[in-house]
């Protein structure tokens, strides 16, 4: 994504910058992770402390999991006048964008910006004239976005659907 910033997003207010993940990022992203899982967790009947370290251990794994599979991947952490809102994970390949992950922190969720930063993957996409895939828990409600959006089912993967959005033909 930060490909497509770099003359100025068309569709994000200037106050939204991405940064690289670094070591000192990680408490934030355990704690957006974390909140991605909350209505998951709610219905388990486990103390406190036992959900904070399932949830620890989720986040490793996930964590660890990213970066094994996707070793060019950009992992940015998503900013808003330089706070720390959310992270889009993307891996640019030959003949796909993939997208990783995206997650917003609670505070920003249903005001736009996840649909504005998928619009702005789609317009790069668009200009490179590449697909752009996505892996989406069948249950996860942004599944109506990307749908909306024209995202594509192409495969079930149990859990999972793997989600495609197709460039439009050139006309020229």
């Amino acid at each position: 994504m930060a490909r497509a910033y770099e003359g100025g997003s068309r569709r994000l207010p200037e106050s939204i910058t991405f940064r690289p993940i670094s070591d000192a990022d990680l408490p934030f992203l355990n704690a957006l992770y974390a909140s991605t899982r909350e209505d998951e967790l709610r219905m388990v009947d486990w103390p406190e402390p036992q959900k904070v370290a399932f949830l620890d251990m989720q986040f490793e794994a996930q964590h660890q999991y990213y970066h094994e599979q996707f070793p060019r991947a950009e992992f940015m952490v998503v900013e808003r006048d330089g706070k720390a809102i959310g992270r889009i994970y993307l891996d640019r390949r030959p003949d796909e964008i993939r997208l990783i992950d995206i997650a917003l922190i609670p505070e920003v969720r249903n005001q736009g910006l996840g649909e504005a930063l998928l619009r702005e993957l789609l317009d790069e996409a668009q200009e490179a004239a590449l697909p752009v895939g996505i892996h989406v828990e069948q249950f996860n409600p942004a599944m109506r976005l990307y749908l909306r959006l024209g995202f594509e089912p192409v495969e079930d993967q149990g859990v999972y659907k793997l989600l495609k959005w197709q460039p439009a033909p050139d006309p020229g």
